[in-house]
């Protein structure tokens, strides 16, 4: 059996408890994950350091605002989802059934599409939740880290 790849990143910023990978070219990010908290690593081109420094300017202030040039992802209704996503403020929440009701569709539909976010943080899923206010799940996962990433950056943004 082959071994596993890991992705390649052009930058690694470390936050309280995990970090952020970051995937991109000198024109376009392609995409942004959350690490189990480890090293960081130096960014490989300007994009890459004016991102880590977008990011890291939110880990220090939630109000940051992100204006970077993300490569164009998703099917046409994971962008809707996206777009709906994109425009809750900080230090707001909205439901998976809120988003589904805007866009004619389904909870569950808007839950994997918020999964399928290659660009966490920058289109913030982490402020979608479930019915009733429980977290839901994050970056497809219903438990463990990534769903401790989750609390960190509600906590974060005081909701």
């Amino acid at each position: 059996m082959p071994a596993l790849v890991a992705p390649a990143y052009q930058a690694v910023l470390a936050a309280p408890g995990f970090c952020v990978g970051l995937r991109c070219n000198a024109q376009q990010i392609y995409g942004l994950s959350f690490l189990p908290a480890g090293v960081e690593m130096a960014p490989e081109n300007a994009l890459a350091e004016e991102a880590m420094r977008q990011l890291a300017a939110y880990l220090a202030d939630p109000e940051m605002p992100f204006e970077l040039p993300l490569r164009p992802a998703g099917t046409p209704f994971q962008r809707r989802v996206w777009q709906q996503i994109a425009a809750i403020p900080t230090h707001r929440t909205r439901s998976y059934g809120d988003i589904a009701r805007v866009l004619h569709s389904a909870p569950r539909a808007v839950g994997q599409a918020c999964g399928a976010n290659p660009y966490p943080l920058v289109v913030p899923c982490h402020r979608v939740l479930a019915a009733g206010g429980g977290l839901g799940g994050f970056a497809r996962q219903n438990g463990g880290f990534l769903l401790d990433v989750k609390r960190w950056l509600l906590a974060h943004e005081s909701v």
